[in-house]
């Protein structure tokens, strides 16, 4: 249920909003009624009953008519019609041909306005040069523990043009690039080196995605008709520019600038395009890597990555093979860790059977695991509460009971000995009792009582009796 009817708030700015924000405020200060303030881009208001009931539906993408959702009712009752309603928000999500939106609820309905255009990089600079304090907010009485981790980060873009089918990113902050100047990010950076409490590291430079500043696509016209939902899955898009250069001059000056010591990337690397620009990954492992750096595979399973949109595992693989050898040249012992996710849309335990033999046989063993969480407005939290898939409402399989869920989690946890019992019975209901066993292609032991290794006991400790008498 929209907010908007609870709140009983005249505007709702979706989005990033500074856009939004300025014209309600300019408008406003000019002296008009906030009433008519209804044609804002990237803003939502209420129709009365009599206000929406002849307006007519679009009937093509260029008629600037509504798109007409499945009311707030049908949606309530009716899994199909939230898997249509969820299709077509992500279909109008791209600023240059979205359509409005209406939603009836009863009597009323919400409308909603087209996304906001992007920024500009003049304005994107002008925002972000605004003077921030770099500090929590004074009500905080304790200190906050994830404060630390951007208090001397630096931000260099928004947007991301990924589309994985778990993140809502897209809808937030959109699928266009929108990147500051060079001159804007290294005047930041000589301000963050004045502050007293730098230590001269740059804990992260970058955005929702740092290898995507300044790309985008090729032809303007083409970006503004697109309605595709990734420019990267099921394969990169032709039209998408993916040169690394800009980046790779941003990053040389940033770690040439004046008290900086270290400039690390931790934001997130799209291995698919990374692996275009051999001397980005060079870069990457010799300057901006403090160790480890983080990547995010999410699974190896082709089904399970489709539903995810993200790319196959062999693309993981060759950065993988990339940035070792990157790594080796510098003289850096230096590894990633890959982030996995259980119990995503799409993953029965015969997925994840085959993602833990693929993490044994790499010799991976996952400390920090996820579980697939459905979040607002992200097509798979679409898959996880419908069971279907929104793209043409095909049954998917989604585990949604708790024992299952631990279950599928605790393959991923393969190696570690408390989990054990979990894996068993795991590989029991996928059938796949044949991993269990004292052998080298086993995952688990079996079970104690049951063939199990011999183990050693433990000492035991009498006390000696005092004799009577």
């Amino acid at each position: 249920r929209s907010v908007l009817l609870d709140a009983k708030a005249d505007l709702l700015v979706f989005g990033m909003g500074e856009r939004a924000a300025w014209e309600v405020a300019g408008r406003l200060r000019d002296g008009e009624p906030v009433a008519q303030i209804c044609d804002v881009r990237g803003t939502a208001h209420v129709l009365r009953k009599g206000c929406w009931e002849q307006l007519e539906a679009s009937r093509h993408p260029q008629d600037g008519r509504p798109v007409i959702l499945p009311g707030y009712e049908p949606v309530c009752r009716s899994k199909r019609a939230f898997s249509q309603m969820s299709r077509e928000l992500a279909k109008e999500a791209n600023p240059g041909n979205a359509r409005p939106l209406l939603q009836p609820y009863g009597d009323e309905a919400v409308y909603l306005n087209p996304p906001a255009l992007p920024l500009g990089t003049d304005e994107l600079d002008e925002l972000y040069e605004l003077p921030f304090q770099r500090a929590s907010h004074w009500s905080y009485r304790e200190p906050i523990p994830a404060f630390e981790t951007v208090r001397s980060s630096v931000v260099t873009s928004r947007g991301c043009f990924g589309g994985c089918a778990f993140c809502s990113l897209s809808e937030h902050e959109g699928r266009i690039i929108q990147s500051r100047s060079p001159a804007s990010v290294l005047r930041e950076v000589g301000r963050l080196t004045r502050q007293p409490n730098f230590a001269g590291t740059i804990t992260d430079l970058g955005g929702p995605t740092a290898n995507m500043y300044q790309m985008g696509c090729a032809e303007p016209a083409i970006e503004r008709a697109c309605r595709r939902l990734s420019c990267l899955h099921p394969r990169i898009c032709p039209n998408l520019a993916t040169d690394h250069r800009p980046l790779l001059q941003l990053m040389r000056s940033v770690r040439k600038a004046k008290g900086v010591k270290r400039a690390f990337i931790a934001s997130g690397i799209r291995y698919d395009l990374a692996e275009r620009s051999p001397a980005f990954v060079r870069e990457l492992a010799q300057h901006h890597t403090g160790g480890q750096l983080s990547v995010a595979p999410e699974h190896c399973s082709p089904g399970v990555l489709a539903k995810m949109k993200k790319p196959p595992i062999a693309c993981y693989e060759r950065f993988v093979e990339q940035f070792q050898q990157a790594s080796c040249r510098a003289g850096k012992d230096q590894h990633l860790v890959p982030y996995f996710i259980s119990g995503h849309p799409g993953s029965t335990l015969a997925e994840m059977v085959e993602l833990a033999l693929y993490l044994k046989q790499r010799g991976i063993r996952p400390r920090q695991v996820q579980e697939f969480i459905p979040t607002p407005m992200s097509l798979a939290t679409s898959m996880y509460h419908t069971g279907l898939d929104p793209a043409d409402d095909s049954p998917v399989f989604t585990p949604r009971d708790l024992k299952e869920k631990r279950l599928q989690k605790a393959l991923l946890l393969y190696w570690d000995p408390t989990q054990h019992d979990h894996v068993r019975e795991a590989l029991q209901r996928a059938g796949r009792a044949d991993l269990i066993g004292a052998g080298s292609k086993a995952l688990v032991p079996p079970a104690r009582g049951k063939g199990a290794l011999p183990r050693h006991r433990q000492g035991r400790t009498f006390r000696r009796r005092r004799r009577k008498g």
